[in-house]
């Protein structure tokens, strides 16, 4: 009675089928509501039942037949007979198969990778599902199979790219070490933190600089790498490449997010970037070029690395995935160098800018093989594109120095004749940028398309390069600008001491650094030139009339009465002290010049006023109301303490 029951309820379930079944696929998901249903109601059951009324419908074999007798009309059928339904095929069962094996897998609220045996088990499913769909499309006779075969791929895939993902984000094995803090939480104590890193409220910890960038990042356990290429490798086959290239970029997109944050870099626009203080910025520069090194020299051709595992073989997802992953934090730290480039260019940016420029020249050919398919290479000719713009932002700080030179005012005089605050920064500043030498003539030549190839060659006896014709520009307006400065000054002998003073400064700070040899011995010689011309001018002005005074004739020029020496004698006395009272708070800084003024001075007055006071004492007439108020030894020291404004 159970048996007979049971034979009911099947043909009972075969008549809802083929009544309600019109197509393949509606049929299918009959049957598995019933087999889920009821026991008794397996799939097996429902296909053999299924097979075996489709068999009655069209008559089984061993049938006879009596061609004698007149043909007779069919006697009456069920409907559901006459309908009848098409014999299974094998890739029908296969389809069906599958989708229970894949199902189960696909169903699990764990890792299926979590079990070696579960992995193996579906890639094996996954690879019948593959080569079956794809000799459904070749075969082009049943598309409502290769739907519902298409379908369960879908599905398949959407879990295999969640056990890719889960195996990236969280491998089995512990993260390895890594230097600057990449992955590492044991050097958390000796970091610093950064509160406002846009990552959420929990500070970020700042990795500390390295200095060894001959370091790779595996990221992954190999087993792991082992595991994720196996699955890339399943979703290419089936068509979902670019799926997978995607999936791989956004589960490492967060670690290098992380990386990053953890250098101490901080997402900036433009326009903030342009209105920061000068302070706050080179802070964020002095972050910027460490991190510039650590990213594209550790953890970018890290991260090549590790597409190039996981995609062998399945270019170009690889190379998709790789760009995909890094192209975000790289054109970040590359904007942050344009927007630097394009701000103000003060002179005082100069040395920062010369530091950011070096750091991306000198890492452009390494990335010659890490960016080097055709999808990587923009992100390549971005980098060379900020080092050019970096490039241009120095020559343009070059060209604001002049400019701060022309529109510095002459409108107070320094005390003394001194050294002008201009000539200072003007000095000191090209003495530091020599220090940058080589840079400043490879961006001065505008030989920037060769840029991290070989550096230009530096000619030590080269007076004619870019560099040099510039700071010897340069030179010449501070020139200028001292000139006009120098007429500030009421007293011709003190302008002359001003622009000698400077002059003097120049030439020892040339001498000193390689702007000497950058502006080259005819520069120099011209230079000094200069500084005797002002020395001369200035005693010609200052001691013209002492010197005026002091003439008592010569052979064939007549006798001078005594009465007009001893005024002679007076006006000395009295421009002795006019001078010295002037000319004790005036200053000539550099000790030898003083030296060497001071001794072209007593040259010049001493042997005149000796001669004055012996011809004033061989006179009879004059000797009798000669009063010498200053010895010659008393004339030379009060010459001697002359220009030393500076010591008082």
């Amino acid at each position: 009675m159970a048996e007979d029951g049971e034979e009911k309820l099947l043909a009972t379930v075969q008549h809802i089928v083929q009544t309600l079944g019109r197509t393949d696929t509606m049929t299918e998901d009959i049957l598995k509501v019933f087999s889920n249903y009821d026991g008794r109601l397996s799939l097996d059951k429902l296909y053999a039942t299924r097979a075996a009324a489709a068999a009655a419908a069209v008559g089984g074999p061993g049938e006879r037949t009596v061609p004698a007798s007149p043909p007779m009309p069919p006697p009456p059928v069920a409907p559901s007979a006459a309908v009848g339904m098409p014999p299974v095929t094998s890739l029908e069962r296969t389809v069906r198969t599958l989708d229970r094996q894949i199902s189960q897998f696909v169903a699990m609220d764990r890792l299926i990778w979590a079990d070696s045996a579960d992995a193996d088990a579906f890639l094996e499913a996954v690879d019948d599902l593959i080569g079956t769909v794809q000799e459904l499309d070749a075969a082009g006779t049943n598309r409502g199979l290769l739907d519902r075969a298409d379908e369960l791929l879908s599905r398949c895939m959407a879990r295999l790219e969640d056990e890719f993902r889960a195996l990236i984000e969280r491998p089995d094995d512990a993260a390895p070490q890594v230097p600057g803090g990449f992955g590492s939480d044991e050097s958390e104590e000796e970091e610093d933190y950064d509160a406002d890193d846009g990552f959420g409220d929990e500070p970020i910890p700042i990795a500390k600089p390295v200095s060894d960038f001959d370091v790779v990042i595996d990221a992954l356990p190999p087993g792991s790498v082992s595991d994720v290429h196996q699955i890339a490798r399943r979703m290419v086959d089936a068509g979902f490449g670019r799926e997978c290239a995607e999936a791989y970029a956004a589960a490492r997109r967060g670690f290098i997010e992380e990386s990053v944050a953890r250098l101490g870099i901080r997402s900036r626009t433009t326009e903030e970037v342009h209105s920061l203080p000068w302070e706050e910025l080179e802070f964020d520069i002095a972050r910027w070029i460490p991190a510039f090194k650590m990213v594209f020299r550790i953890l970018i051709p890290s991260e090549r690395r590790l597409c190039d595992r996981v995609f062998d073989g399945l270019a170009p997802y690889g190379d998709l995935a790789f760009v995909a992953a890094v192209r975000t934090q790289a054109l970040q730290l590359i904007s942050f160098g344009d927007a630097v480039a394009a701000a103000s260019r003060a002179p005082e940016r100069l040395f920062r800018v010369i530091d950011m420029y070096e750091a991306v020249r000198d890492l452009l050919p390494d990335l010659d093989p890490v960016f080097s398919d055709p999808y990587s290479a923009a992100l390549r000719a971005e980098v060379s594109a900020v080092c050019s713009t970096l490039g241009s932002s120095i020559k343009g700080i070059f060209m604001e120095l002049e400019n701060l030179i022309r529109r510095d005012p002459a409108r107070v005089a320094v005390p003394g004749g001194g050294i002008h605050p201009i000539t200072r920064y003007v000095m000191n500043y090209l003495r530091a940028a020599c220090g940058s030498r080589q840079t400043l003539e490879e961006v001065m030549e505008g030989d920037l398309g060769a840029v991290g190839a070989a550096a230009i060659a530096v000619d030590p006896d080269r007076p004619t390069s870019s560099l040099a014709v510039h700071i010897a520009w340069i030179m010449d307006v501070l020139h200028k600008n001292l000139e006009t400065k120098s007429k500030i000054y009421r007293d011709p002998p003190l302008a002359s001491i001003f622009l000698m003073n400077n002059g003097r400064y120049i030439i020892h700070k040339v001498n000193d650094s390689e702007l000497g040899i950058l502006l080259g011995d005819e520069w120099m010689k011209q230079m000094m030139s200069r500084v005797r011309r002002w020395s001369m001018e200035y005693q010609r002005g200052a001691w013209a009339k002492v010197m005026s005074v002091l003439q008592t004739g010569g052979p064939g020029v007549g006798n001078i009465t005594a009465k007009a020496m001893l005024q002679k004698m007076q006006m000395f006395n009295s421009y002795l002290e006019e001078i010295c009272a002037a000319q004790s708070d005036w200053v000539i800084a550099d000790e030898q010049l003083r030296a060497d003024v001071k001794s072209a001075i007593v040259d010049s007055v001493m042997p005149a006023y000796r001669g004055l006071i012996g011809r004033l004492r061989s006179s009879p007439e004059a000797a009798r109301d000669l009063f010498i108020k200053y010895t010659p030894e008393d004339v030379q020291a009060r010459i001697q303490h002359l220009f030393e404004g500076v010591a008082k």
